[in-house]
């Protein structure tokens, strides 16, 4: 069995998707607090890894895994209806359309396709639903008794941990997967591990690390100029 693991955010989409999380808290008014606390705290950190003091894969993973505190106390209904808003209200046009082609071809040739982000789990498993994937991989956020604690849970599914956790939800669900038939697809440097986990990698719209090293390693490129890029 062949599989297809899809990056998201800069891969399937133009958009960053977890600024689409911050812009309902932000436009609902909803736990204003902690949206100033979290933005003002990770905006920081951000402007810390462009001056190149700590590294893309470090700067993420914080964002990845804080990005719980967000939902603390919110039942797992609550946060499906936030999902629901940020592909109704952010997503849409910022899809990348001749990458969901890709992914819908390796669903009619049979291959069990992944998405695989750093986002929390349930709004990835939303993203999945939306545009066909069968599994999703992402950051855990620990949920007590239906409702979300404000924690992370494990380790965030950023750099060498994608490839971790793609292996683990392989086992969890029982599939013999032949990763070296298997297809990866992502666009940043930091998904170094996700490319050279399969046979085939694909550096998607690259930054410019993934595209030195997937000119370096002979991996494909894809991109395209396409009217609505």
């Amino acid at each position: 069995m062949k599989a297809a693991f899809f990056d998201v955010d800069g891969t399937l989409t133009k958009h960053r998707v977890w600024s689409g999380l911050l812009d309902y808290f932000r436009e609902k008014r909803v736990h204003l607090f902690r949206y100033y606390f979290f933005s003002i705290l990770h905006y920081g950190l951000y402007g810390v890894y462009k001056l190149g003091l700590v590294s893309q894969v470090k700067f993420r993973s914080t964002w990845a895994k804080n990005l719980a505190w967000l939902f603390s106390g919110f039942t797992v209904e609550q946060a499906a209806a936030i999902w629901d808003w940020v592909i109704d209200n952010r997503l849409v046009g910022q899809w990348r359309d001749d990458v969901l082609n890709i992914l819908h071809q390796h669903k009619a040739e049979g291959d069990i396709v992944f998405l695989v982000s750093g986002g929390p789990v349930g709004l990835l498993e939303r993203i999945a639903k939306e545009v066909g994937g069968d599994h999703a991989v992402g950051t855990k956020h620990e949920i007590i008794d239906g409702a979300y604690s404000g924690k992370s849970e494990g380790i965030a599914c950023q750099g060498e941990n994608k490839a971790i956790l793609v292996k683990e939800k392989i086992r969890q669900i029982g599939t013999s997967i032949v990763l070296e038939d298997s297809f990866a697809y992502a666009d940043s440097i930091s998904d170094i591990q996700l490319l050279s986990l399969v046979g085939h990698p694909v550096a998607v719209y690259p930054d410019d690390g993934l595209r030195e090293l997937a000119l370096e390693c002979g991996w494909r490129i894809y991109e395209t100029n396409l009217p609505n890029e």
